[in-house]
């Protein structure tokens, strides 16, 4: 992009009647989760799918997919402002937007499927630093704030631009710390033979930067379609290359996951378990996952045919958000119904479930409650665009990008001038 190029933003309309509309459909999500979280609160732990074998349930795997997805949607920030790819500059205010608005959704899950919400005021006064939860208490918090920090230095210009690149540099670092201690939740799980893994901090990077992308991605092209804001191919393109490339990594990552406990005997069992035990998170694994969520989006994005066609990275876009889901399913739930190998090496019976693959079916309040999430997210980003200037004017190719548009047109007119020369006759 020009250096000279003046970047212009704008709010979104925020008294049309489409807006109210989004607006109500979107509380509407929200009070149902919330009246979920009250109904699973009044009632108890057993109207819930959940059981003493199974206690990380459908709200756990919302509640991290949107955590992890808030640091991959930063990730279109810290491209433009750490490693300085100009092109992006002018998604960096939506990319820390949408990531503080996942955050946001994502605890929110967390914190409603506690049980007891009001418990969290002792996890946030007393901490056991031997625990990766107490870790992750500070790099949650923390990120709220080095991005509202962050937010705040590229849109107080005068006053915070000389924070910028001191508050990018900490934004990037802090959330691939994030990442990592929310990988690491079950890296460090011993006593589940699915989890216990180093790789798990780095899958879980590399799955943030899918996710991430893929809920930005949905977001930007909904608003600028309807909000009449032009979106130039060439933005579309070099998104769109992106995520083939973060998608690519993602799927080294669960292929050395995979390998690793398949190479190990003793992680043999829960790997048959997992991908061939003919269950429901073998479904998910090889069909939703794999398929649905991994080589179909490759085929969308890399797909020279479809650079920048928008109804392709939609769609990939989507079936990347489902495949991301089943992902975190088969890691959350599918790890724990493997029963727990209390003694190693020896069988062992008894009226305790010792041995026994647990059960787990969720239930509508859970869903809903995770839904909840998603609306709390999308709430967040809706009013504030209409607060405040997040989004250009125009991402059009010769606003975002003037330089690469004349070096276009210059080079058709050239093949213009050479096609014009060869049709003149040659003279002898």
């Amino acid at each position: 992009m020009s250096m000279h190029t003046t970047i212009t933003y704008r709010e979104i309309d925020g008294r049309s009647p489409g807006y109210f509309a989004l607006l109500l459909g979107i509380g509407a999500f929200l009070a149902l989760g919330l009246g979920a979280a009250y109904y699973m609160e009044h009632h108890g732990h057993h109207v819930t799918g959940m059981s003493n074998q199974i206690v990380w349930g459908v709200p756990h795997v919302f509640a991290v997919f949107l955590i992890i997805a808030a640091s991959g949607a930063l990730n279109v920030a810290s491209i433009a402002s750490v490693f300085e790819r100009t092109l992006y500059k002018p998604l960096t205010r939506m990319s820390g937007l949408v990531a503080l608005a996942s955050l946001a959704g994502g605890l929110m899950v967390l914190v409603l499927d506690l049980g007891r919400p009001d418990r969290l005021i002792v996890a946030m006064t007393t901490y056991n630093f031997r625990s990766i939860f107490a870790w992750n208490v500070f790099l949650y918090t923390g990120l709220f704030v080095i991005i509202a920090f962050y937010l705040w230095s590229m849109m107080a210009q005068r006053q915070g631009a000389r924070f910028y690149k001191s508050a990018a540099l900490t934004a990037f670092l802090w959330r691939l710390a994030l990442t990592t201690g929310t990988g690491s939740i079950f890296g460090f799980l011993v006593a589940r033979e699915a989890y216990n893994s180093a790789v798990m901090a780095p899958l879980f990077i590399a799955m943030s930067f899918v996710f991430g992308k893929a809920i930005f991605m949905l977001i930007l092209i909904s608003t600028c379609h309807l909000t009449d804001r032009p979106l130039g191919r060439i933005v579309l393109t070099r998104l769109q290359r992106l995520m083939g490339i973060v998608l690519v990594a993602t799927f080294y990552f669960v292929l050395l996951q995979h390998l690793t406990n398949l190479y190990m005997a003793e992680r043999q069992p829960v790997e048959m378990f997992l991908l061939f035990g003919g269950n429901v998170y073998s479904f998910l694994f090889w069909v939703v996952q794999i398929t649905l969520g991994t080589v179909l989006p490759l085929v969308l994005l890399l797909s020279p045919r479809l650079g920048g066609n928008v109804s392709a990275i939609v769609l990939a876009s989507v079936l990347m958000i489902v495949g991301g889901l089943a992902q975190v399913y088969v890691i959350i739930i599918g790890g724990q119904a493997f029963p727990l190998a209390l003694f190693p090496g020896f069988e062992v019976s008894s009226l305790a479930f010792d041995g026994q693959v647990g059960v787990y079916t969720p239930t509508l309040p859970e869903v809903l409650l995770g839904m909840g999430g998603v609306a709390m997210m999308l709430g967040v980003v809706v009013v504030a665009m209409a607060a405040l200037r997040f989004l250009p004017i125009s991402l059009a190719d010769a606003d975002v990008d003037p330089d690469h548009v004349h070096d276009m047109i210059d080079q058709e007119d050239e093949a213009v001038e050479e096609a014009d020369a060869q049709l003149v006759p040659t003279r002898t």
